[in-house]
């Protein structure tokens, strides 16, 4: 890749074909400390239903950071969120199995004529809207089992499903509804107006749905965790991984978890000498577990502060989550609760009452319970403790969390912090939660 003047701050609006690794260009390089800008386009539905996508989402390309090198880690503090979307498209999808190869999201294939990543076309409005430019089929690979369209109040507060008529009006300015920038190559999902559950009110809470660091393989970069992954194993297309080992190399960017917002801070692997970070699949809300695999996407602009922790070999992303995001069991202590700590401490002949910090170790893998086994060996490694201590103290201190359905989780615990000195993290976490 190309090397780039380092920046102190850095706007990115170009993006990738739905594919992150080592090969993709950079967008270009910032420096440590230095601030990251987007704007967005909708991922998810949008790439889903563009046949020249090779992967599901639609992401920026990766940005270098100054001094990132391979075994360090960064941190990514997201200091702004916001949606520039009016409305949007979503549900349970459909598969059209004569539209790919292996997978839906990676190897499109024309129905009829039978063109790989055909270039497509609008033809009015609706499910058979996507059509390959070389013979007019429906070329699209996805339709809706079970859809809904959702307007949103100009402060996007909530958002409110539409009727068949209310669809129909925002499919026909999709594009424009939709906020897509300028550099967007896909075809906006209010093109297929589903409508049902009409006139049900949502809260809007944004966050960023994949996020996070570049991979030392080239993979599509809605397959960047361990549970979409799976589908790689054994795959005939170009991006097909051997087993798990390979898979292995993922980088866990694809979380979908909804406290991944403004104010929070996520750490990250570098797994690749400059870190390469990415950003893309905002949502304007979900409840946790995207329980349709599906919410809602959004185009959106995001503002992000970069730092290098030197020598922090992690194996995917901590996240450090807004206080109020928090389970109660895993909050700071009150000034209250710490005396009243002290005071069974002297009445037990305890020595001190070890001071901890929160933090939220992301694991994933096929299944909840392989997701939950690979967190638990992420924050062992982490902070040199067995797997019998974790467990132990995400019982009695923290607990596990559901980022996405089949396989994301959010291991939480209040961590020792003389195991977080040792890894470079108590100062994040003391910056975070003003300990």
């Amino acid at each position: 890749m190309a090397q780039h003047e380092i920046q102190q701050e850095l706007s990115v609006d170009q993006y990738t074909l739905g594919l992150v690794g080592p090969d993709q260009e950079w967008a270009g390089a910032v420096a440590d400390g230095g601030t990251i800008r987007t704007h967005t386009p909708p991922a998810c539905w949008g790439p889903m239903i563009t046949p020249e996508f090779r992967g599901g989402h639609e992401v920026t390309r990766p940005v270098r950071v100054e001094n990132a090198e391979v075994g360090d880690a960064i941190a990514l503090k997201i200091r702004d969120v916001e949606v520039t979307s009016v409305a949007t498209s979503t549900g349970s999808m459909a598969e059209r199995e004569d539209a790919f190869g292996d997978d839906p999201f990676v190897d499109h294939r024309c129905p009829e004529c039978g063109t790989e990543w055909p270039e497509s076309v609008v033809e009015g409005t609706g499910e058979d809207a996507i059509r390959c430019a070389e013979c007019g089929a429906n070329a699209s690979s996805f339709g809706f089992e079970y859809g809904y369209t959702v307007a949103f109040d100009d402060d996007r507060t909530v958002g409110l499903t539409v009727g068949e008529e209310g669809a129909d009006d925002l499919a026909n300015d999709a594009e424009g509804a939709m906020a897509l920038p300028d550099n967007s190559r896909q075809h906006p999902i209010l093109l297929y107006k589903p409508s049902e559950i009409p006139g049900t009110l949502g809260h809007l809470r944004p966050f960023i749905g994949n996020v996070g660091t570049t991979p030392p393989i080239e993979m599509p970069d809605s397959h960047n965790a361990g549970d979409f992954g799976q589908f790689l194993i054994g795959a005939e297309h170009d991006w097909g991984l051997e087993d798990e080992d390979e898979l292995a190399e993922r980088t866990d960017g694809h979380m979908d978890i909804n406290a991944v917002r403004e104010g929070a801070v996520l750490i990250c692997p570098v797994k690749v000498d400059g870190g390469g970070v990415y950003v893309g699949d905002l949502h304007a809300n979900q409840g946790d577990g995207e329980l349709s695999l599906h919410t809602t996407d959004v185009s959106g602009r995001t503002e992000i502060e970069v730092e290098v922790i030197k020598d922090l070999d992690i194996d995917g992303p901590v996240l450090l989550p807004n206080e109020e995001d928090l389970p109660h069991i895993s909050k700071p202590y009150t000034d209250e609760e710490i005396e009243t700590g002290r005071r069974l401490a002297d009445q037990y002949g305890v020595d001190e009452v070890r001071e901890t910090g929160p933090i939220q170790v992301i694991g994933s893998g096929a299944t909840i319970n392989e997701a939950t086994e690979n967190a638990f060996d992420r924050a062992g490694t982490l902070l040199d403790m067995t797997e019998g201590e974790v467990r132990a103290r995400c019982t009695f201190t923290g607990g596990v969390e559901v980022g996405r359905l089949p396989g994301v989780v959010q291991l939480d615990m209040l961590a020792p912090m003389d195991r977080l000195e040792a890894r470079g993290l108590a100062e994040h976490v003391r910056s975070q939660y003003d300990l």
